[in-house]
């Protein structure tokens, strides 16, 4: 079949749709389709050395007249040049507002008639959908779009609830490296972070934002300290780091809590983890819980939106109701006393994860969806 031409919008960061924008543009030019990246930067895990993958920059300049500066506007004009110059079969944007809003500007002005996939990851419905403001915004992204696809089942049925779209969702579950993320040999690293041999280990990986709830996966910790040795790796950086350093402080925990920072050695942190702990109160699929799973980690993770379709209570870890410290820390030394359940877990959480979010299977389906919109035109 002929290979593709496919212009992709994401965001350039860390973030989950941003990694897997990335990862997934990198399995498509793996294939031999071309894949053009029109972001403000390089995407974080752009591939320079890539013969298929090229970035397209988005300029963006100051004028007096703009209060700020006018990235829609320059994200749109990039987007009309990339479809002409580059004579591309097909957009793929991740996010509706405001990446398939300038998709949809940018097809106008390059007069083309090209499809595109709008893939909802989650705050674009569960918080920008909630503004009344803005609902009719994301309705007009998702309708402008060819087709449009959900992170999770929960993420469309939410969608088509709230934001009422006239055409129906489709759900392709997010996925990861696998040649990254699987059971690797930490070394010597859980003795350099200073853990002891014996400690367990409890590790949490986030942006730190309020939406985490890191408050309470404290406070479960602090729990679980009644009764056994352990220590917590909060890996990552945000808003809220200060706040939680001042937190664990305030719970004489500093030297039972361990704030890393920003890492790029997450298969090995996970290796040295007995549990991870995920508790938040919005959450569309939670990419770093199948991260987790394919490095054998078991979760305690809340019921908030996608994650039930990711950690499988009692099966490769367990949910907990949102705000319920006091079952986060009783899953968690359930699951930290007996080592029988825990090798248990992690060999379901491993299955879970090839069987169910491989990356060949979630890319073949986009590929599919790839080929069904090119030829729609």
């Amino acid at each position: 079949m002929k290979k593709l031409k496919v212009g992709v919008i994401c965001y350039p960061s860390l973030g989950g749709s941003g990694v897997v924008a990335t990862e997934l543009g990198k399995m498509m030019a793996d294939k031999g389709h071309e894949m053009h990246y029109i972001t403000s930067s390089k995407p974080f895990r752009f591939l320079d050395v890539h013969a298929n993958i090229q970035f397209h920059e988005v300029k963006i300049d100051g004028y007096a007249v703009f209060k700020y500066p006018p990235y829609d506007i320059a994200l749109a004009n990039r987007i009309a040049e990339v479809i002409e110059t580059e004579e591309l079969d097909l957009l793929h944007v991740h996010y509706a507002v405001p990446h398939a809003i300038a998709a949809a500007l940018g097809k106008d002005m390059a007069n083309s008639t090209i499809g595109v996939i709008t893939t909802l990851h989650g705050t674009d419905v569960t918080i920008l959908g909630h503004d009344q403001g803005l609902r009719n915004t994301v309705r007009y992204g998702i309708d402008k779009s060819t087709i449009t696809t959900a992170v999770s089942e929960s993420l469309r049925m939410e969608t088509l609830e709230l934001i009422e779209p006239k055409n129906n969702l489709i759900t392709i579950y997010n996925f990861i490296d696998e040649n990254k993320y699987r059971p690797v040999d930490p070394g010597t690293l859980k003795s350099d972070l200073g853990i002891g041999q014996d400690e367990k280990v409890i590790i949490h990986i986030s942006n730190f934002r309020k939406i985490k709830r890191i408050p309470d996966i404290i406070i479960s910790f602090k729990k679980v300290l009644k009764e056994i040795d352990a220590r917590l790796l909060l890996v990552g950086d945000g808003p809220e780091r200060i706040e939680m350093e001042e937190l664990v402080s305030e719970f004489g925990l500093q030297d039972k809590v361990t704030f890393t920072g920003k890492r790029d050695d997450l298969p090995e942190l996970l290796a040295i983890s007995d549990l991870m702990f995920h508790l938040s109160e919005k959450e569309a699929f939670g990419l770093v819980l199948l991260e987790a799973l394919a490095c054998g980690l078991p979760s305690i993770a809340t019921d908030a939106g996608g994650i039930p379709e990711v950690i499988e209570d009692g099966v490769n870890g367990f949910i907990v109701q949102i705000g319920d410290t006091d079952m986060a820390a009783e899953k968690a030394l359930l699951v930290l006393k007996n080592d029988e359940l825990r090798v248990t877990l992690k060999e379901n959480a491993l299955r879970t994860a090839a069987d169910k979010f491989h990356s060949s299977t979630i890319v073949d389906q986009y590929e599919r969806l790839y080929y069904e919109v090119a030829g729609s035109r």
